[in-house]
This record gives C-alpha cells, structure tokens and sequence, in this order.
C-alpha cells in the first residue's frame, strides 16, 4: 500500500511509500482527504520518508492537501523528504505552504 494512515489524537500522519506519480497520487490522495473528513486534524503530517520517486504529482499533491485544510485552518508538515525530494519542493516554492524537514531515518518525532 502507498499510503499508511495514523492518526494520534488531533494529528493525522500520513506515510507515504514507492513512486509518487500520476498513477499512484489519486489512491493516495483519496485515503488522505478521507481521514483528513473523518478525522479533522489540527495537523497533518505527510512522511516522505519511503519515496522512492516523485514526478510532479508529489507537488500537486501537497498543495491540494494544503488548500483542503485551509478549510479549517489546520497546519500542513511535510517530514523525512529525501533530498532530491526535498530539493524539488524547495525549488516550487512548498516551504511558503507547508513545514519542510529534510530527511532522516524515517524514525523522527514530530511533536
């Protein structure tokens, strides 16, 4: 599965794996606004920490997610990103919507 959904009392975090492209943005995107409707967090946090590949899917992606809770005024964090990753989603501009970590072992805390 693409996407592992978690959620810690008001958090929601979202752990992303594979390739982030067209074909798997739309699964992803869907389990995502779902437990974003039941769960109405304050924070959502999207883990990059398993992609292997993103195309622009991956930035979509993002600021779709950052414009659903805009609706209720909930924060966007984007966590573990892979460097070349992280590169990209600096390069359009991410940062100005969401928190951007570089990333890690996969295994930070984000509270």
């Amino acid at each position: 599965m693409p996407v592992k959904i978690e959620t810690s009392g008001e958090v929601v975090t979202a752990y992303l794996s594979g390739e982030l492209d067209h074909h798997a943005a739309r699964g992803i995107r869907e389990d995502i606004d779902a437990a974003i409707e039941r769960d109405m967090p304050t924070l959502l946090i999207l883990d990059f920490g398993e992609i292997t590949f993103m195309d622009s899917s991956g930035i979509g992606l993002v600021m779709g997610r950052y414009r659903k809770l805009q609706q209720t005024g909930a924060e966007l964090h984007v966590s573990n990103t892979p460097p070349h990753i992280y590169k990209v989603m600096k390069l359009a501009g991410l940062e100005k919507l969401a928190k951007i970590e570089k990333g890690g072992d996969g295994r930070e805390s984000h509270q």
